[in-house]
């Protein structure tokens, strides 16, 4: 079976480096973009099947990129996490159209529980 590939979009090399190694040792394939203008061409280029955002990024947000996101019928389908340090982050995940919000710190365990079960109900059933 093929690894889901998530992109792991933050503005802070650091978190999108640990982001990265526990995706990898979790078996998915992750890409990582620092800067959110280029996200929208890179998840065309890379076609993941989830997205990892953070909310407070210089220049283009996290919300105004699920917004862009939801906006595009090629990739408005694709399952959007939030991430951020604030406290009200929650509510403004939600209200641009992202499936879960994480606040960080965040226990890894629980990010990957919330991928795998975005990925479980994104892909509903499959008939084989």
């Amino acid at each position: 079976m093929e690894a889901k590939k998530i992109m792991v979009c933050d503005d802070d090399q650091g978190v999108l480096d640990v982001i990265e190694m526990m995706l990898d040792s979790s078996g998915y394939t992750a890409f990582t973009e620092i800067n959110s203008t280029n996200l929208i061409s890179e998840i065309k280029k890379n076609q993941p099947d989830l997205i990892l955002l953070d909310l407070w990024m210089p220049v283009l947000s996290g919300d105004q990129v699920v917004r862009a996101i939801r906006a595009d019928q090629n990739i408005s389908h694709l399952p959007v996490i939030i991430l951020s340090a604030s406290r009200d982050g929650d509510d403004i995940a939600m209200d641009a159209g992202a499936d879960a919000f994480l606040s960080k710190p965040f226990d890894m365990d629980e990010l990957i529980d919330t991928i795998e079960d975005l990925l479980k109900n994104k892909q509903g059933s499959i008939s084989l």
